[in-house]
């Protein structure tokens, strides 16, 4: 007689029996669960899966969407796999490296393209062609030494210097025919489940365009962000130069002992950027205001502490000027659409006390500061007071402060504006990019731990709802910076390790924030650890990981 099992499936709330050592697509299929689109993945015991995972144990399951962040990465790995097999059937020695998260797509670069004439329209045309086959993915599990050989047969040297690094017996990989890749994470079952894409030139290379979760059959708008892409190139240019561009590169020069050399040169870098952007604010002569903007736990607070230095050294006076004190009365706030105080609002704060204010002191008049006690939700007087010597130059750092309400009676003459944020540049080999918001993430958890009493799941938790502010209240002004800052380091996510994993392990497996701690538990896993000691006390990192310099 089959031995059956028990799952609860999430999505509907009912328990069914199945045989055991069911797949998940069968039980999907059986099950059907009511999702906007068709299912593409799903958690098992709050741990992501493919389709094709077989389960042998009583256990709780959701299917998910491309509308879940889970079930969007499977797609995206989806279509990167059938993205980099089109290409190799196409063109001989020609490879895919997935380049940035740019325009709600990904920068793609064809290495080696310009030993041969590359139309993207062949390109999407094979992509289609591949798709309607509707070919499985299979799986490959092997002793990581056969695995190295395979992707050295391949030609595909960013794999092989990802597995050397990171010590595992054995590798699973996946073939689409012939063709083998190497993904961090699981697959859809197969090539028919990724029909909706976009794919066209972009710059020197291609945008690979992905489907919009809130708009069936529709891909997300395409967005210019030519100056964030600026900033990817230039880091990527370095990184050559430097043969740091992959995690594997990293792992392997810091085994070397180079640990302290990529350190030095990560922080010369982002030194030399800020002096460059201090000397371009001094030399227009007439910036009275530098506002500083970026998402949370970009770093914005010690990057403005640190060009306030630089701009020190050219003969300029920082007064720096604290947007959170110009918070409306609690009872003005405006309400969310759950009927909560809506504090990522620009409308929760006192807009015209703060252009009043402004306006009064770029014409040589005094203002009383206002303070904003947290506790009462009251603004008070401060008892302080601000007037501009012709040196001084104020510097407001938040999250609206690239929005053009917040400053639209200033002259734009007396405004230099700029971006902040953790662009992670390193990826975990060509095909496998790393997510900015996963670098940011782990920033916080750490700080949040560390300095603000919350665990790694109560972070988790509220990540969310802070991504979803900084997609309505940050982004959308991104590209109107004057200077962009990128203030991710190479070797942090190393550094970052030793400190997130601890934290990461304390969040139990009946809780729902488990599946994203699981995750970047695996992730992080893949980068070998490095030591903090020899930080120096400015660098930005030390703001998360403690030993700043600087006052918070």
């Amino acid at each position: 007689m089959e031995e059956q099992i028990v799952v609860r499936c999430v999505n509907d709330g009912k328990t069914y029996r199945v045989a055991e050592g069911s797949k998940l697509l069968e039980i999907c299929n059986t099950v059907k669960p009511v999702l906007k689109f068709s299912a593409v993945s799903a958690k098992v015991n709050n741990v992501a899966r493919g389709l094709d995972f077989r389960l042998f144990n009583n256990s709780d399951i959701e299917f998910l969407d491309i509308t879940s962040s889970s079930g969007m990465r499977t797609y995206t790995r989806t279509l990167l796999f059938v993205l980099a097999k089109a290409v190799e059937d196409l063109y001989d020695g020609v490879h895919v490296s997935v380049e940035a998260p740019v325009s709600n797509g990904f920068y793609i670069c064809l290495r080696h393209a310009e030993e041969v004439e590359v139309c993207v329209g062949d390109i999407r045309r094979r992509m289609e062609e591949i798709i309607s086959e509707n070919i499985p993915f299979k799986k490959v599990e092997c002793p990581t030494s056969q695995a190295i050989e395979v992707f050295e047969k391949a030609g595909m040297g960013s794999k092989v210097k990802l597995l050397r690094s990171i010590g595992s017996l054995y590798t699973t990989y996946y073939t689409l025919d012939d063709y083998p890749d190497y993904y961090f994470s699981d697959l859809c079952p197969s090539t028919g489940y990724v029909s909706l894409f976009g794919l066209e030139s972009y710059h020197e290379g291609l945008l690979l365009r992905l489907p919009d979760p809130s708009r069936e059959g529709e891909l997300k708008p395409l967005v210019r962000q030519d100056k964030m892409l600026g900033v990817f190139k230039e880091h990527h240019r370095w990184q050559d130069l430097g043969c740091l561009r992959t995690v594997g590169e990293l792992n392997e020069a810091c085994a070397k002992g180079h640990t302290v050399d990529v350190i030095n040169v990560s922080e010369a870098l982002q030194e030399k950027r800020i002096c460059h952007i201090a000397e371009e604010i001094q030399a227009r002569g007439t910036v009275r205001l530098v506002l500083i903007s970026g998402p949370s736990s970009s770093g914005k607070t010690t990057f403005s502490k640190r060009l306030g230095v630089q701009l020190m050294a050219c003969g300029l006076r920082p007064c720096p000027i604290s947007m959170d004190e110009y918070f409306l009365p609690r009872k003005e706030t405006p309400l969310d659409a759950e009927g909560n105080y809506d504090f990522e609002s620009i409308y929760a704060l006192n807009l015209p006390l703060l252009s009043d204010h402004l306006a009064k002191l770029f014409e040589g008049r005094e203002v009383a500061l206002p303070h904003y006690d947290f506790i009462t939700g009251e603004s008070v007087d401060s008892g302080k007071t601000l007037r501009l010597a012709p040196n001084d130059i104020l510097i407001m750092e938040g999250i609206h402060a690239l929005n053009p309400k917040l400053t639209e009676k200033i002259d734009a003459s007396l405004k230099y504006k700029v971006y902040v944020s953790a662009l992670t540049t390193i990826q975990l080999d060509d095909h496998n990019y790393i997510p900015t918001t996963d670098n940011r993430l782990l920033r916080r958890l750490v700080r949040d731990y560390k300095y603000r009493g919350y665990s790694a799941a109560e972070t988790i938790k509220r990540w969310p709802r802070v991504t979803a502010g900084e997609h309505k209240w940050i982004f959308p002004f991104q590209e109107e910076a004057d200077a962009m800052f990128n203030s991710a380091l190479l070797f942090e996510l190393a550094g970052l390790r030793t400190q997130a994993l601890p934290l990461l392990e304390t969040v139990p497996e009946n809780c729902a924030e488990y599946a994203e701690a699981y995750r970047l538990r695996r992730f992080l896993k893949y980068i070998n650890p490095i030591t903090i000691k020899d930080l120096p006390p400015i660098s930005l990192l030390r703001e998360f990981m403690g030993g700043s310099s600087f006052k918070y």
